[in-house]
């Protein structure tokens, strides 16, 4: 009998975790699974940490909750002191939520409270890249694209402006000529009227780790800056050294004006999402007044808590240079016991967010198509193997591509690593034989 029967389950027929502790999860009939997802590219320090249970405990024992309208708590201002230490953000402010989709909900509502504070009332459309994923509420779905998501929700939906995704793979263009794009955009829609653009430094689920042309970035950034419409940097998946560096907008040095996160500033102890804004975003909506916002559990002391205890993890164990290293050696042998495969069009990545894309054929990179279900398969053999990935479906287009990603806790051990790669390319021949 299934424990969970009155569970409205994300997916049915699935393993019963009873335990789990650094990167294994421990099934109710004995199995012990490697976790190479993290999770959902989630568990950063991994599970059962001591010192983030300890900060749980200790926090939850000395003041649990209260409302931030009525109180501040150390906890929060300590742990956003930290925040604002590695991220970067300009004089940076933590406005900490639930969840990554709370993240973006607010990050792209304080983008509109920002133009309305300086009187640019008419400024409320994002742009948004084509195939991306934001979120599952109103807002950052809307600013998403992909099909699967969105479709029964179009009636609600489709404020957003688009611009090409960028994927190197399977479009040649410069950075240059990508922000030559988005300049055309925005100044169709009008320049007064575009709010902020949204998008992921290194694109996690909707392109399994795709890093765009190094030129692309310095060059978005200077034609918003023209513009004066606001960066918002989704780092939901990129963030707290997931891709080898604090955050994926470090590979280019680029400073939004927002940084969104979640995932992996937890590690999965608690939901726990960000929106980090600039220090003259701060006191431009505080001293007008016009952001009206928050959530019951936003500003929680015990989330403020476990986010500094696994930020202490990260840093005293060097788990950014760690991801760095282990995804190069990582990305190296899967080139290698994946590059003659004529399924597999490419494994990419930064750090440990590692993707591997599948097509049907490799020489004009057609994908699959949608009903083949390829990602699901792989998924679901590799967990047959005792390993957990990350699916990654609809990554050409929002609507067919299959990929999965590889993104394990980032103080995974060198033999569980391999070990993973080991499990991975064999599921992987289980569903595409060479």
């Amino acid at each position: 009998m299934n424990v969970a029967d009155h569970v409205f389950h994300r997916a049915e027929h699935r393993p019963i975790a009873v335990r789990a502790h650094g990167s294994t999860i421990v099934t109710a009939d004995g199995r012990s699974i490697l976790d190479g997802a993290a999770g959902a590219i989630a568990c950063s320090i991994g599970h059962g940490h001591p010192a983030v249970i300890a900060a749980m405990a200790e926090q939850a024992a000395t003041v649990s909750y209260v409302h931030a309208h009525s109180f501040e708590t150390k906890a929060l201002s300590a742990f956003a002191t930290h925040v604002a230490s590695v991220a970067p953000i300009d004089e940076a402010r933590v406005f900490p939520v639930s969840g990554g989709s709370e993240a973006n909900e607010s990050a792209i509502k304080l983008a509109r409270a920002y133009h309305v504070a300086r009187g640019d009332h008419e400024r409320h459309v994002i742009l948004a890249r084509q195939g991306s994923y934001h979120g599952n509420s109103r807002g950052a779905l809307d600013a998403s694209h992909r099909t699967a998501l969105t479709a029964a929700y179009e009636p609600w939906l489709g404020q957003t402006a688009r611009v090409p995704l960028a994927n190197p793979y399977r479009d040649s263009r410069s950075g240059e000529e990508h922000a030559a794009e988005i300049d055309r955009v925005i100044r169709d829609v009008g320049p007064s009227r575009v709010a902020a653009f949204i998008a992921e430094p290194i694109s996690g689920a909707t392109l399994a780790a795709v890093v765009p042309p190094d030129d692309y970035w310095p060059a978005v950034t200077e034609v918003l800056r023209r513009h004066g419409v606001l960066l918002i940097m989704d780092e939901v998946m990129t963030g707290f050294g997931r891709t080898g560096r604090w955050f994926g907008s470090d590979h280019w040095g680029v400073r939004p004006d927002m940084i969104t996160s979640a995932k992996g500033v937890s590690s999965g102890y608690w939901p726990l999402g960000l929106c980090i804004a600039t220090g003259a975003i701060y006191d431009t909506v505080t001293e007008a007044g016009t952001f009206s916002h928050g959530f019951t559990w936003s500003h929680h002391p015990v989330g403020a808590a476990v986010g500094d205890a696994v930020l202490r993890v990260i840093e005293r164990d060097d788990l950014v240079a760690r991801s760095a290293l282990l995804g190069d050696v990582t990305i190296a042998r899967l080139r290698s016991e994946l590059g003659d495969h004529p399924n597999v069009g490419e494994v990419r990545g930064r750090g440990l967010m590692i993707g591997v894309e599948f097509v049907a054929d490799r020489a004009t990179k057609a994908p699959f198509g949608a009903e083949v279900e390829v990602a699901v398969r792989v998924t679901d053999a590799a967990l047959a193997h005792d390993l957990t990935v990350y699916t990654c479906s609809s990554v050409v287009d929002g609507a067919v591509g299959d990929a999965v990603l590889l993104g394990p806790p980032l103080n995974t051990s060198e033999d569980e690593l391999d070990e993973m790669v080991t499990r991975l390319v064999a599921a992987i021949h289980d569903v595409l034989p060479a």
